[in-house]
């Protein structure tokens, strides 16, 4: 099963020591267990998208058109849905229903994890941007304004995308190749090298390069 990604919370950092005596920093993760929740060939593409479930939720609190989707496979209800795509007829035991575990990672493996980014709202130019501050002898009066954003006559206009202050964070990102440390199969954690991204808690998409 290494082809198909997982679902999973980041818990924390930390830092581990190495033989050498090295400080390494390290993320926390808890995955899985997921569960295959549906299966779909497309012979067009010869590829598999494989939808897996993580975490159990109560039905109620869903829509019945979920509920109906998961009562035809006869499948608990779960949370959160993703789906990843594999070729065809590369994994011959998968089957809806089947429990994907962190046993299909190794250490030493490189990974690629997505998450929502911490939200830091509405922020300056300097923070969001990295732009350098303006001079802070006696007499200027440019310390953290943006100064100019574009000729007057012309085009007479702000052009769209113009660096400028604005909503930071909150955005999908992606790290790459993040090393497995160390992995804990009875409580389902994962360590990686390094940060990943969001606050503890939450919700992490995690597969093989």
């Amino acid at each position: 099963m290494s082809s198909i990604g997982m679902l999973g919370r980041k818990v924390g950092m930390t830092q581990i020591f190495n033989d050498e005596g090295s400080a390494i920093p390290a993320t926390i993760l808890e995955v899985g267990p997921c569960t295959i929740t549906n299966i779909t060939n497309e012979r067009k593409y010869e590829q598999q998208n494989i939808q897996i479930g993580y975490q159990n939720i109560n039905p109620y609190k869903l829509t019945k058109a979920s509920i109906g989707n998961f009562n035809k496979f006869k499948i608990p209800c779960f949370k959160y849905l993703k789906e990843y795509k594999i070729p065809i007829n590369i994994l011959k035991d998968i089957k809806i229903g089947k429990l994907l575990t962190v046993q299909q990672f190794q250490i030493g493996h490189l990974i690629n994890i997505s998450g929502i980014s911490i939200g830091k709202g509405f922020s300056g130019y300097q923070k969001r941007h990295n732009f350098t501050r303006g001079p802070m002898s006696h007499g200027s009066k440019n310390h953290r304004q943006p100064g100019s954003i574009g000729a007057g006559t012309t085009p007479g206009r702000v052009f769209p995308g113009k660096k400028m202050a604005g909503r930071m964070g909150g955005n999908k990102v992606t790290i790459k190749n993040l090393q497995i440390l160390d992995i804990n199969i009875k409580n389902h954690i994962i360590i990686v090298k390094g940060s990943v991204p969001g606050k503890n808690g939450n919700i992490l998409y995690l597969y093989k390069k």
